[in-house]
């Protein structure tokens, strides 16, 4: 038994009312990204101030997440998923009608804070509504909401933000989440296993140790970038602050018999490798989804809407794919779908090296669908895997602590990989720059031809050799930016092509087998 609830509503039904509200929550967490611009000109903020709305989600949404299946058990599931839901939506209400950016952050931290739960819980009611051998389908299901909203969060933001107001992009929530707390209320029921029950003493030890190396984590990561790292004393200080709180917490957390968050499902191998697997899914789909709308817009000149709709096609193809990946994981062991996985992903990455200045939309587009098409087999497989050996008591903690992981993969990686990405056009810069000398021959030809186009205009030859090789300056700029994009993608490449080497040696799963031919007697 899975620990199902004795619902007589199709588990689809269950699925679509609980993956409507996931789908939104995660759809905000990178909505809001391409709208920063147009909210700090609103509301007479600077730049580096409205990254603080990003951040402000980032930071609360990272507590909740690991305290999910803690809450889950002190209030019921359904009750605490409801919670949520009417909790997100009232909160995007209210960052929709926001005056001031103090007051948009502080709605941002109540939005973490209530949305922190929405994914978890929508991951283990989809775990407990399907028999053990359909987990592959369930959790195609919950690819779906993972995997698509990532992708269409810019489009849609973009969109929203070039042709009415990006309040909207929080309004919007509000019918949606109505929707979805009524389609729950109705549909779901908790099985015995996830119903309310007693907690003694609230272990505010762990609670507070857990908060604090998160939160710290977060800004840290969100922040690092912009303050050049360990430069920065302000970086320094939150760096030390979660690197002792969360060496703390997980020493209190294992001591505990009854722990806000259980850190000894990491002793099933079944769970605890998949774990680290899908802090690379985070990992690879977060920051390849940044850095593509990133270079069509700082070198292609793609607005907000065009840079969105180079991803949306992924998505698509993805959407497709989802379900034939959840029958195949009943009869491929997950371990060998996770292997091709990475390396479809790694090939993605290797594409961007054939983009050039002159590349257009449709091969943009092509890139980032190559770029996603591993996507499917990593999610599905990992969670079927590491869902394969918890008890239906345990699953609200584990989908959190799931959650978690992918969630800091995705902060982590579009840390790393922007990082990567600066230092990189700084080292192709110096490499090009070599090559401007009379010596070299396609410099001299260059700037030949230059001269003399910008003399023919009536420029003095003086100015006119000056102008030319600041249009050659302004290329090579150019040109040093789209190599340190792909230098930035052939590292996630790199990254992807270990990780499929090390998913050979994961754990094992049940999968179905041919019935033995009947022999007639």
């Amino acid at each position: 038994m899975n620990g199902a609830a004795p619902n007589a509503v199709n588990p689809l039904w269950v699925s679509a009312a609980v993956s409507l509200a996931a789908f939104m929550e995660v759809l905000d967490t990178t909505i809001a990204n391409v709208a920063l611009s147009h909210i700090a000109g609103s509301l007479g903020a600077s730049s580096e101030e409205s990254t603080w709305v990003l951040t402000s989600y980032l930071v609360s949404n990272g507590i909740i997440l690991p305290l999910s299946g803690w809450l889950a058990g002190l209030m019921g599931r359904k009750n605490f998923f409801v919670f949520c839901i009417l909790g997100f939506t009232l909160t995007s209400f209210m960052c929709g009608i926001a005056t001031s950016l103090p007051m948009l952050i502080v709605f941002r931290l109540l939005q973490g804070i209530t949305g922190g739960g929405l994914q978890p819980m929508q991951q283990a009611i989809i775990k407990d509504s399907f028999p053990p051998e359909k987990l592959g389908m369930a959790f195609a299901i919950t690819g779906i909401t993972t995997v698509l909203a990532p992708i269409l969060g810019p489009v849609l933001g973009g969109y929203i933000t070039d042709h009415f107001s990006w309040r909207w992009i929080f309004f919007m929530n509000v019918p949606v989440g109505l929707l979805a707390a009524f389609l729950v209320k109705v549909l779901v029921l908790d099985p015995p296993s996830a119903q309310k029950r007693a907690v003694g003493s609230v272990d505010y030890i762990g609670l507070g140790l857990i908060a604090l190396g998160l939160g710290a984590l977060q800004i840290v990561l969100d922040k690092g970038q912009q303050e050049d790292w360990l430069d920065s004393s302000f970086i320094v200080f939150f760096a030390c602050v979660a690197a002792v709180g969360l060496i703390l917490a997980v020493f209190w957390l294992w001591r505990q018999k009854k722990p806000v968050v259980d850190l000894k499902l990491f002793k099933i191998p079944s769970f605890g490798m998949p774990c680290i697997m899908m802090f690379f899914v985070g990992f690879a789909l977060y920051s390849s989804t940044t850095l593509l709308p990133m270079m069509v817009q700082a070198n292609f000149g793609y607005d907000a809407t065009l840079s969105g709709l180079v991803l949306s096609p992924a998505g698509i193809a993805v959407l497709f794919i989802m379900p034939l990946v959840g029958r195949l994981v009943t009869v491929v062991q997950a371990k060998y779908l996770i292997s091709f996985g990475m390396l479809l992903n790694a090939a993605g990455m290797l594409a961007t090296g054939f983009i050039t200045p002159q590349t257009d939309y449709h091969t943009f587009v092509l890139v980032r669908i190559l770029q996603t098409l591993g996507l499917p087999f990593l999610f599905i497989p990992v969670s079927t895997l590491a869902f394969s050996k918890i008890t239906p008591e345990n699953s609200s903690n584990a989908s959190a602590i799931i959650s978690l992981m992918r969630n800091l993969g995705g902060s982590i990686g579009i840390s790393l990989v922007t990082n990567k990405l600066i230092h990189s056009h700084q080292t192709e810069q110096a490499y090009l720059v070599q090559h401007l000398t009379a010596a070299d021959p396609g410099y001299s030809s260059a700037l030949a031809d230059y001269t003399q186009t910008i003399t023919n205009l009536g420029v003095p030859s003086s100015q006119a050799v000056t102008a030319a090789m600041g249009k050659i300056y302004q290329g090579l700029l150019h040109q040093a930016s789209i190599l340190a994009y792909r230098d930035a993608y052939h590292f996630l490449a790199a990254v992807l092509v270990l990780l499929a080497i090390a998913a050979l040696f994961m754990p094992g799963n049940t999968i179905k087998k041919k019935a033995a031919p009947a022999t007639s007697r």
